[in-house]
C-alpha cells in the first residue's frame, strides 16, 4: 500500500486546531496559550530542519557524520535534563550526571540492538541507527530527568531527616535509601505504564507509523515489542546510573550530607 502524502494545507488544518485550542485557553485565562503556540512553532521549525538533515545524512551514510549527529542529540538531551530540575547539582554536575547516564545507557543499548538483534549492514545504517537512538534518548531523558528531580527535591526537603539518620550512625546509603528508591520509581513509572497499556489503551507511536506506512501489522508489532523492551532497559539503566551518581555526589568522603552541592529552587 502506498503512503498517502500530506500537503501543506492539510498540515495547516492541523495547525489551525492548535490555534483554536490556544484561543480557548487564552479566553479562559489559563496562561498556557503562549507556551502552547511557542511549542507548536518550535515543533514545525525543528522537525522541518531535522528532515533536511536526515535526508542529507541518509544520502551520505558515513559513520563520522552519524556520530556527530548522535553527539549533538546527546548534548541537547543533557541540557534538557538539567533544565527540568528544580534543585540542580552545582558545578556542572547536573549536566554531567544526566549526560553521562544517558550516554552509558542509551548508546550501549542502541549499539547492542543494532549489532546483535536487528543486524543492518553496516550496523550504523542511519535509517535504523538515528530513529532508534532518538527514541532511546528521548525516553531515557525523561526517566533521568524525573529521577534526578525527585532525588534532589526530596533530599532538599528532607535534609533534616537525613542528617538525623546520619547522627544515629546510619551509613549514607541507608539514610537516603528510601529517597533513592522513590527516585528510581519515578524515573521508571512512565515506561512501566506505557508497557502495561500498550495494545489495549494505546497503539504506540512506532507501530502506528509503520502501519500507516503500509507495513503488515504483525511486522509492526514485532518492531514495537523490540522498541518497548529496549527503551525500557535504556531508561532503567539510565535512571539507575543517575540516581546512584547523583546521590553519591550529595555526600562527601566522611559521609556528611553536602546540601551546599544543591542550588536553591528555581522559579
Amino acid at each position: 500500500m502506498d503512503v498517502i502524502d500530506l500537503s501543506w494545507w492539510q498540515l495547516g488544518l492541523a495547525a489551525l486546531m492548535v490555534v483554536v485550542l490556544a484561543a480557548c485557553t487564552w479566553a479562559a485565562r489559563l496562561n498556557v496559550a503562549t507556551p502552547l503556540l511557542i511549542a507548536a512553532t518550535r515543533t514545525v521549525i525543528q522537525l522541518a530542519l531535522i528532515g533536511l538533515v536526515l535526508e542529507a545524512l541518509f544520502a551520505v551514510g558515513a559513520l563520522g557524520w552519524i556520530s556527530l549527529m548522535a553527539l549533538v542529540m546527546l548534548l541537547v538531551a543533557g541540557r534538557e535534563v538539567m533544565a527540568r530540575q528544580k534543585h540542580r547539582l552545582t558545578g556542572g554536575w547536573a549536566f554531567g550526571v544526566g549526560t553521562l547516564s544517558m550516554f552509558i545507557s542509551a548508546f550501549s543499548v542502541t549499539i547492542l540492538t543494532l549489532v546483535v538483534i536487528i543486524g543492518p549492514e553496516p550496523w550504523y545504517t542511519p535509517q535504523y541507527a538515528i530513529p532508534l537512538l532518538g527514541m532511546m534518548l528521548g525516553n531515557t531523558m525523561t526517566g533521568v530527568a524525573l529521577s534526578l528531580d525527585r532525588l534532589t527535591e526530596t533530599v532538599w526537603r528532607q535534609r533534616a531527616v537525613i542528617e538525623n539518620r546520619l547522627m544515629l550512625g546510619q551509613p549514607w546509603q541507608v539514610a537516603i535509601g528510601d529517597i533513592r528508591r522513590e527516585a528510581m520509581r519515578s524515573g521508571m513509572m512512565p515506561m512501566v505504564n506505557a508497557m502495561a497499556a500498550a495494545g489495549i489503551v494505546s497503539l504506540p507511536g512506532m507501530m502506528t507509523g509503520q502501519i500507516l506506512a503500509g507495513s503488515p501489522p504483525n511486522v509492526a508489532v514485532k518492531y514495537q515489542i523490540l522498541i518497548m523492551f529496549t527503551i525500557t532497559v535504556g531508561t532503567g539503566f539510565g535512571a539507575f546510573a543517575a540516581v546512584m551518581a547523583g546521590s553519591r555526589r550529595l555526600f562527601d568522603d566522611r559521609e556528611r550530607l553536602r546540601i551546599d552541592r544543591l542550588s536553591a529552587a528555581r522559579n
